[in-house]
């Protein structure tokens, strides 16, 4: 890295585990002062002892817009500021459209579309802000993704719904705000080792590891170097996509 976060504060979603776990490491690491959030709020508080010095814990649920609305405020509250919004948190339910629980399907446009559009919404201000003031002068909303937000797959069509829809909001937002210097970066994972199969239904897990089962796939921290490396360029500087898979993904 060529930079680093000092005197920043970053807010972090879904970091309970996972990409979100080690994206806040990785960036209070590089300097930042981190907020975490996500439901499960004792995994949060582990998170912050592992990290040490004062992490703020956010039990939240962003499919709440208020309660999506209430972490930024208390982050900012905290912190004085924010210069940083990761946008993680994201549930990923798989099987054919024929027939499929239409539960399932609002559980991944609450979380991977409503959820991140009620956190940046809340956070812009606060983001805009930082990026006119010291000490980096820039801030940065990153929204991870997936590569199925640009492959359409048999058996993942909402999911790849939600995921292109991250890919249009984000472009657009980009276009909006490059120009007050607040960096858009859209992170776009190929399969990774974390909890994302476990959610699924048990046949659709069986065949995700028959899938998958001979892939070296991707550790969370693999990610997390990439969030790192993005929000630490110079304020000159953005990587606008970052497309990450295992060696051995071929789509």
């Amino acid at each position: 890295m060529t930079d680093r976060l000092d005197g920043t504060v970053a807010l972090v979603t879904g970091a309970s585990s996972g990409i979100g776990h080690a994206t806040a490491t990785a960036l209070a690491a590089a300097g930042a002062s981190v907020a975490v959030a996500a439901r499960r709020q004792d995994r949060l508080e582990e998170l912050a002892e592992r990290i040490g010095g004062d992490v703020l814990v956010l039990g939240t649920d962003v499919t709440d817009e208020r309660q999506a609305a209430s972490m930024v405020e208390r982050t900012v509250a905290h912190f004085g500021r924010l210069d940083t919004l990761v946008n993680n948190a994201g549930v990923m339910l798989l099987g054919p459209i024929v027939d499929a629980p239409l539960e399932e399907w609002r559980r991944m446009v609450e979380l991977n579309l409503l959820g991140l559009l009620y956190a940046t919404h809340a956070a812009l201000p606060h983001l805009l802000d930082a990026a006119g003031t010291g000490p980096r002068n820039v801030a940065d909303v990153v929204n991870v993704s997936s590569v199925a937000g640009r492959f359409a797959r048999a058996g993942s069509g909402v999911y790849n719904a939600t995921k292109f829809g991250v890919g249009a909001f984000s472009e657009s937002l980009r276009q909006e705000v490059t120009g007050r210097h607040v960096r858009v970066t859209l992170v776009e994972p190929g399969a990774v080792a974390t909890e994302l199969i476990s959610h699924n239904r048990p046949e659709v897990v069986e065949g995700l590891r028959a899938t998958w089962g001979p892939v070296e796939v991707l550790q969370p921290e693999d990610i997390a170097d990439a969030i790192a490396f993005t929000v630490t360029r110079p304020r000159r500087a953005v990587v606008n996509e970052i497309l990450v898979r295992p060696t051995e993904q071929e789509r």
